[in-house]
């Protein structure tokens, strides 16, 4: 595939050459010009540059949705340095082990989480502290963003080629410490590429960006593609008052809604005003990092009529976009379909490739898969094998090559030698009136190897659940050996940043219960 350009530095200034005085973010009253923006960003790569950041430094980001993490991924970019986006959910521990794992040298981060910064080896760490939203206290290493944009002296263009990387996103950690998923310039623009071209995204379009900018579907759909294409952003600092990002999508017009289930979900049964149903430009929902359950989706299709909700699948090490519903063609079940140069395959344990229609190993390949994590050779030969990336999840391409995602590999349960797919059990339950989510994990059995069990969140409104009933409702969609033999009310599952159930919690609970009860 060819490409316009090497590194995101580049299309920056392409963009500002041609869309000058046009709105590139607009941030609660404030508008930011392309023109503007790029100053801005020219200001603080000199910044950067004269406190001895060089090519091929990391700069980690521990901010909020803000113009200055924007600023900041592209000052990186012209300096040849590599962004570290860090997730602010993060507690010290976990910021301290991210910073030392990835060699961090600078961080930029909001005064809002000064608490968390201070008590990570951060102040120790990296040689230059950089904030945004005003600055903690007057010590050498600390410098307010504002203060940075006032260089005035350019520096030249680091100019980074397509392979070089780019950005070291760090995986959530379902198993063991996160590993830094190394991203180039040529896996990130092809991801944009690609999600450009199945969203049909134009110069025109407007993007809400509300979910956390540090999340890779976010970073690379919701921050760089609609700068990529000379769009504009509509910025979303915090989600509270939720009513904000209504009155948001409203005045701004925007015409790219990016969210998660749990927004979804909310939005299916919110009571919006008539105006806001009547005035709004929405063309397009697209969801991401986690399954959407049907009755999201007839609810969302009943409600707006004149927008699609694009139901896409992803994972840090391919971008993260591997294939999206189209506009086109939706499938309800299916998160899409992959084209323009992407592969996806189904293969057996043994790689050879299956069937349609039949279940085994997701594993796919495209210049969007990672270079390989950071550090850790054995990890990345782990999961690339012939330029082929084991996703680590199980599923079935249709016919027309629609994937149907079953479940992580790691949550398979096998009870007396058959597979139990617990995402297959969670959507029968989901369901259920008054039940919000929830999660089947296996729990060992003397007798069977392992048997289902399910926690499960209720909904506000609802103080019970008829347990009778829910038994009855599974009973008439799955079969007797998949119904959980266990039921657990939980008032909370645990989940990350975009709304995922961390199941790997749920399991360490129930082991730790066990280890109490023996």
């Amino acid at each position: 595939m060819d490409y316009a350009y090497s590194n995101f530095y580049e299309f920056l200034v392409a963009q500002a050459a041609k869309r000058g005085r046009k709105v590139a973010l607009f941030v609660d009253d404030e508008k930011i010009t392309y023109r503007e923006l790029l100053k801005k960003v020219d200001s603080l790569a000199a910044f950067l540059s004269q406190k001895g950041v060089r090519e091929e430094d990391k700069v980690a980001l521990f901010l909020r949705n803000s113009p200055e993490f924007i600023m900041t991924v592209f000052a990186i970019s012209k300096i040849g340095a590599i962004t570290v986006p860090v997730n602010t959910f993060l507690k010290e521990e976990e910021l301290s082990y991210i910073l030392k794992d990835s060699e961090s040298t600078v961080l930029v981060a909001s005064k809002i989480h000064e608490g968390i910064v201070n008590r990570s080896n951060a102040p120790v760490q990296c040689q230059l502290l950089l904030w945004e939203g005003g600055i903690p206290q007057s010590e050498e290493k600390n410098v307010a963003f504002s203060e940075a944009l006032e260089m005035s002296s350019p520096v030249p263009h680091v100019a980074r080629t397509l392979d070089d990387t780019a950005v070291i996103v760090y995986t959530s950690g379902t198993t063991g410490k996160p590993k830094g998923a190394m991203l180039s310039n040529r896996n990130l623009l092809s991801n944009i590429e690609f999600s450009r071209k199945l969203i049909r995204v134009k110069p025109r379009d407007r993007v809400i960006v509300f979910l956390p900018m540090f999340h890779s579907f976010t970073f690379t759909v919701g921050v760089i593609m609609p700068l990529y294409v000379g769009g504009s952003m509509v910025i979303i600092k915090s989600l509270q008052p939720f009513s904000n990002i209504f009155k948001q999508t409203l005045t701004k017009r925007v015409t790219l809604f990016f969210g998660i289930p749990s927004v979804y979900n909310a939005l299916a049964k919110a009571k919006l005003p008539w105006y806001f149903m009547w005035f709004n430009n929405i063309r397009a929902f697209i969801s991401g990092a986690a399954p959407l359950q049907p009755k999201t989706l007839d609810a969302m299709a009943k409600k707006f009529k004149r927008a699609k909700l694009l139901e896409g699948y992803g994972l840090s090490e391919a971008s993260p976009v591997v294939c999206v519903n189209t506009l086109k063609k939706q499938k309800a079940g299916s998160v899409g379909t992959a084209q323009y140069d992407y592969q996806i395959k189904i293969v057996d344990e043994e790689m050879n490739e299956l069937p349609a229609g039949e279940i085994g190993d997701i594993i796919i390949k495209g210049d969007h898969v990672m270079q390989g994590y950071f550090k850790r050779p054995e990890a990345t030969r782990e999961a690339i094998v012939n330029g082929w990336l084991l996703t680590g999840d199980m599923g079935y391409l249709d016919d027309e090559g629609f994937l149907f995602i079953v479940d992580r590999k790691k949550d398979l349960i096998i009870s007396k030698g058959i597979n139990i797919y617990p995402r297959e059990i969670e959507e029968v339950i989901d369901m259920f009136e008054g039940i919000s989510a929830s999660a089947v994990i296996g729990v060992k059995d003397d007798k069977s190897g392992e048997i289902p069990a399910a926690y499960i969140e209720l909904e506000e409104d609802a103080d019970h659940y008829e347990e009778t009933a829910l038994k009855k409702h599974m009973k008439e969609h799955l079969a007797n050996y998949k119904i959980p033999k266990q039921v657990h009310v939980i008032g909370e599952l645990p989940k990350n940043a975009t709304g995922k159930v961390l199941k790997r919690i749920l399991k360490e609970q129930l082991h730790a219960n066990d280890v109490m009860q023996g």
